[in-house]
């Protein structure tokens, strides 16, 4: 465990370096941008070492192994963030380990998110996944809403009882006119960020950039960066 834990952080201080560097390309205060570690498909293990090295945030994209894993670290002072596409049969259990859904891209999930957090007494917080690569009013390959939904969908979130809307999310796409312009990508990103704190200003959360594009998503104003293997590695999936 002890060569683990050394291995974790030398990679947190490295990823650590590469913020650090960004934000001061940027003009931008390394207080300003987050750190969310993507620990799917990782053990529980793993996640209490990064907890003992000083992370306070932590991402999973599929219910079936971040519940039982919450469960087992639910002892230590961490928000967990949900980032993959979310079906509604797993909402009931993801409210009840998540703090923040970040993959909230359609009305029928917004009622579901709703109605479970309502029943479990929290207060969830919400972005909407934006997908760059999809036309107006369409999706993305990778889930998510069109530009053109964002503010509808936003105002839905704001007003249900139980959810709070923090802000905006997205994956640089593999395809359409941001393909392969992360830096592009993530700027508009900000513009849209922007339209939707005219209405909702509170929300200023913009979550973008992962472990080979997290530079530009400094650039272009992200307030969280999500890195999974730049910390973790490459290791067998669990199960």
């Amino acid at each position: 465990m002890t060569d683990r834990k050394d291995e974790l952080a030398r990679n947190l201080a490295h990823v650590e370096e590469r913020i650090a560097a960004a934000c001061a390309a940027a003009g931008r205060r390394r207080e300003e941008v987050t750190l969310i570690v993507v620990t799917k498909t990782y053990p529980a293990a793993d996640v209490r070492i990064l907890s003992e090295l000083g992370v306070r945030h932590v991402a999973e994209n599929r219910d079936q192994d971040a519940a039982p894993k919450a469960a087992e670290c639910s002892d230590l002072p961490l928000t967990w963030h949900f980032v993959g596409q979310l079906q509604t049969n797993k909402v009931r259990s993801v409210v009840g380990y998540a703090d923040v859904v970040q993959s909230v891209d359609r009305s029928r999930l917004v009622t579901a998110l709703s109605k479970e957090a309502v029943r479990a007494g929290r207060e969830l917080g919400c972005l909407i996944q934006v997908a760059l690569d999809a036309g107006e009013s369409a999706r993305g390959e990778r889930g998510g809403v069109a530009p053109g939904g964002v503010g509808e969908l936003a105002d839905l979130v704001a007003g249900a009882p139980g959810l709070r809307l923090d802000g905006l999310m997205t994956v640089a796409p593999l395809t359409g006119e941001f393909a392969g312009r992360e830096l592009a990508a993530f700027e508009r990103m900000m513009d849209l960020s922007t339209d939707m704190r005219r209405t909702h200003p509170a929300a200023t959360m913009v979550s973008a950039g992962m472990s080979a594009d997290l530079e530009q998503a400094v650039a272009a104003g992200a307030t969280h960066v999500r890195v999974g293997t730049a910390v973790l590695g490459v290791r067998p999936r669990l199960g």
